[in-house]
């Protein structure tokens, strides 16, 4: 991973031993043959669906939904659900940790991702975002009116988008200042006046006897080795989304202002002595 946050503490490589790779084989089974069919039945559903309903997913949504909660149920993660999700247009903020939480925030609610446009080139998860309708945005300044642009017509179809305001992953257990950027777009004279921003803490918690690291994907960890890692883990830990009160744009002056009162949501969300920032 490149672009990331760093920390000196990592944790422990486990043992891999025979039992975990046959339970990572038989997850990973169950999960390709869910996915690449609901995959192709997207594309066909977005055939009729883009040509009906523009910009609107009412039907391919749902399915991408499913994605996440069954992704969840293969892993054996229980996932809690605190708080409510906004129905309204608006967008979610929310604290990232692992390429998990794309299953975890993509369960509770329907959603669009909105990530970084390195990300369409990752093996495996560039095709897979691609086709579940993430949005790409490049952090170059002659491209931010085409991007709000973009944005903009999302929002006014009624789609709800989902932010990583940190900018990267951590390990799970802190909450970085959020860049406040992207937030900009929530302000100007189209959107301000129509739009609620929801923050959205997640909260891993290791499985029994495991290191409390043992969701993070930070720094110059492997995709492939987390990924074995905690698919083919005997023991699970759980996954909690915490959906705090929704904020109206229009009631903030600034993208500064607005971006600190989400970050102070997120984080005030987690485990009291959890709560950390670098």
């Amino acid at each position: 991973m490149s672009d990331t946050w760093h920390s000196e503490q990592t944790p422990p490589e486990p043992r891999l031993g025979p039992g975990h790779w046959v339970r990572f084989a038989f997850r990973a089974l169950l999960l390709v043959i869910f996915i690449l069919p609901g995959l192709a039945l997207i594309l066909v559903i977005r055939l009729f669906e883009k040509p009906l309903c523009g910009l609107r997913r009412p039907v391919s949504g749902r399915v991408q939904q499913l994605f996440g909660r069954y992704a969840l149920w293969v892993a054996r993660i229980p996932l809690r659900v605190t708080g409510r999700p906004m129905t309204g247009p608006g967008a979610f903020v929310a604290n990232h940790s692992t390429w998990l939480d794309i299953f975890s925030l993509a369960a509770p609610v329907r959603l669009i991702f909105v990530a970084k446009s390195e990300v369409a080139a990752w093996p495996g998860v560039g095709p897979l975002a691609r086709i579940c309708g993430t949005i790409f945005i490049r952090r170059h300044r002659r491209e931010a009116r085409v991007q709000q642009g973009v944005l903009t017509a999302r929002f006014k179809a009624g789609q709800r988008l989902l932010f990583f305001p940190e900018g990267t992953s951590t390990d799970g257990r802190r909450v970085l200042a959020f860049k406040s950027t992207l937030f900009a777009s929530f302000l100007t004279q189209d959107l301000r006046d129509l739009l609620h921003i929801q923050p959205v803490t997640v909260i891993y918690r290791a499985p029994a006897g495991q290191d409390r690291l043992f969701y993070g994907w930070w720094g110059d960890m492997s995709f492939a080795g987390n990924l074995v890692k905690v698919f083919g883990a005997r023991r699970q830990g759980s996954v909690e989304v915490i959906y705090h009160d929704p904020l109206k744009v229009a009631d903030f002056n600034d993208r500064k202002s607005l971006a600190l009162a989400c970050e102070q949501a997120v984080r005030g969300g987690m485990p009291w002595d959890w709560q950390r920032s670098d």
